[in-house]
C-alpha cells in the first residue's frame, strides 16, 4: 500500500477534528441543496416536460457513482481540499490546478446566475423592479454588500451566512408536506402532457441541482474518523436530496399544471394556489435562500484564487489580505465583480447550466483520481475504505459526465476545453515560479 505525501496531511496541520458524521452530511445538505432549487423546477418543466423527474433520476444515479468516488477517495486522502487534494495526490499539482479552476469557474458562474435569479424573483412580486437599470442595483448591491461583509472578516461573515442557512430549509419542507397533501385530498391541477423539448439541457441542469458536495469536502481535514463518516455523511445527504428534488418537482408540477413551465417563482406559486401567505412565505424564503447562498459563494470561493496566488500559480496581488482583518480582500473583490457582470449580462438557466458543465469536469477529474488512488493502494489514513466496485463505479461517473458534457450546445463545450488547454498551460509556465 502506498502513503500518501506527507504534504497531504501538512496542509491540515493546527486543524482539529470535531465534525461529526451528521453535522458533516448537513453541511452536505447544506452545501447541495442552494438557492437554485426555488428557480429550478418551472427551468425544468420547460427543458424536459413531463420528464423532469426521469431527468433527475438519471442525474442521481450519474452523481451515485461520483459520490462513491469521492467516498473512497476521501477515506484515502482524507484532507482539506477535498477533490483538490484528490487529484493532486493523484496526479500532482498542475493536475489540481485544472480541477480547482473549475472549482471556481463552476462557482462565479453559480453566483452571478442566483444573483439574476434573486434579482428577478424581487421584480416578480414589485415589478418595478423589473426596470434594468433597478435589476442591476439590486444585482450590486446584493453581491458587493456581501463582498465588504467578508472584507469585514470571516467571522461575522460566517455567522451572518449560518443565521440564513437554518431558515433555509424551512419553506422547501412547507412545500413538500403541505403541497402534497393538497395532492392527496384534491388531486392535480390540470396539465397537458408536454413532450421534452430539450432533455440534454435538463439533466445538465439537473447536474447544477446536485452539485455542491465539492465545497464541503473541502473541510474533510476537520471531520472525526474521516474513513468512516465522510462515506456515511456522503451516502446519507445525496440520499436525503435526491428525495428532496424529486418530492419538489413533483409538488409544483401537480399544484401548477401548465403554468410550470412559465413561472419566474415557482415554489411561491404553487403554495399561493394552496395559501397566498403561504406562498409570500415561499417568496420570501427563495430570496434569503439566494441570498444566503451567495454569501456562502462569497465566504469561499474566492479563498480558491487566494490560495492559487499564495502557491504562486497566479499573480501575487489576489493572495494580498486587508490589514486590518487579515481577510483576501483583492480576491474578494476581483470574484464578486465578475459575478456582477455575469449576473446583469446573464440569466439563471444559462449560467445554472454553464456551471453545470464545468462541474461535469470536476467530477470526471473526482472519479478518475479515486480510481488512481483506488489502484496504487494509495492512502493517508488508518482505516481507508475499499470498495470493490470501484472501477467499475468510477468508469460509470466518468461517462456519465462525457454524456452530460454531450448534451451541451457545442461552443460551451469548445469553451470548456480552450479553459482546460488554458489552465494546463498556465500550470506548467507558473510551476518554475512557484519552485523559484
Amino acid at each position: 500500500m502506498m502513503a500518501i505525501d506527507a504534504g497531504q496531511n501538512a496542509r491540515d496541520r493546527g486543524l482539529v477534528r470535531a465534525v461529526g458524521v451528521w453535522a458533516f452530511a448537513a453541511s452536505i445538505i447544506n452545501g447541495v441543496v442552494g438557492a437554485g432549487i426555488f428557480s429550478l423546477p418551472s427551468a425544468m418543466a420547460s427543458l424536459t416536460g413531463d420528464w423532469a423527474p426521469a431527468a433527475f433520476l438519471l442525474c442521481a444515479v450519474a452523481i451515485g457513482a461520483v459520490v462513491l468516488c469521492a467516498a473512497e477517495a476521501s477515506g484515502r486522502v482524507a484532507t482539506s481540499g477535498g477533490g483538490y487534494g484528490y487529484v493532486d495526490a493523484a496526479f500532482g499539482p498542475v493536475a489540481a490546478f485544472v480541477t480547482g479552476t473549475f472549482i471556481w469557474i463552476a462557482a462565479v458562474l453559480a453566483c452571478g446566475g442566483i444573483a439574476a435569479a434573486l434579482a428577478d424573483g424581487l421584480a416578480a412580486s414589485i415589478p418595478v423592479l423589473g426596470d434594468p437599470m433597478l435589476r442591476a442595483g439590486i444585482i450590486v448591491l446584493v453581491i458587493g454588500g456581501l463582498c465588504l461583509l467578508n472584507i469585514a472578516g470571516v467571522s461575522p461573515a460566517a455567522r451572518v451566512v449560518t443565521v440564513l442557512t437554518v431558515i433555509k430549509l424551512l419553506p422547501l419542507l412547507i412545500l413538500v408536506v403541505v403541497g402534497g397533501f393538497v395532492l392527496l385530498s384534491e388531486g392535480r391541477a390540470p396539465a397537458t402532457p408536454q413532450p421534452a423539448a430539450a432533455f440534454g439541457q435538463g439533466v445538465i441542469l439537473a447536474l447544477f441541482a446536485f452539485s455542491g458536495m465539492e465545497t464541503p469536502l473541502s473541510a474533510s481535514g476537520e471531520v472525526t474518523n474521516p474513513a468512516r463518516n465522510i462515506p456515511r455523511a456522503l451516502f446519507l445527504a445525496m440520499g436525503l436530496v435526491t428525495a428532496l428534488y424529486i418530492a419538489v418537482q413533483l409538488v409544483t408540477e401537480g399544484l401548477l399544471g401548465d403554468a410550470l413551465a412559465g413561472s419566474v417563482t415557482p415554489l411561491a406559486d404553487a403554495m399561493s394556489r394552496v395559501s397566498p401567505a403561504l406562498g409570500m412565505l415561499l417568496l420570501l424564503g427563495a430570496s434569503l435562500s439566494r441570498f444566503a447562498w451567495i454569501g456562502s459563494d462569497i465566504l469561499g470561493a474566492p479563498r480558491v484564487l487566494f490560495a492559487f496566488a499564495r502557491d504562486g500559480m497566479l499573480p501575487g496581488w489576489l493572495a494580498a489580505v486587508y490589514p486590518r482583518t487579515h481577510a483576501p480582500h483583492v480576491a474578494i473583490i476581483f470574484h464578486g465583480v465578475l459575478a456582477i457582470l455575469l449576473a446583469i449580462t446573464g440569466m439563471f438557466e444559462v449560467l445554472a447550466i454553464l456551471s453545470g458543465l464545468s462541474t461535469a469536469i470536476i467530477y470526471i477529474m473526482i472519479c478518475t483520481a479515486a480510481w488512481r488512488l483506488h489502484k496504487l493502494g494509495a492512502t493517508a489514513a488508518a482505516e481507508a475504505p475499499h470498495y470493490a466496485i470501484l472501477p467499475i463505479v468510477a468508469l460509470v461517473g466518468i461517462l456519465s459526465m462525457i454524456a452530460i458534457i454531450a448534451f451541451g450546445a457545442w461552443r460551451d463545450i469548445v469553451g470548456l476545453c480552450l479553459v482546460a488547454v488554458a489552465s494546463v498551460a498556465w500550470a506548467l509556465f507558473r510551476r518554475p515560479a512557484k519552485a523559484a
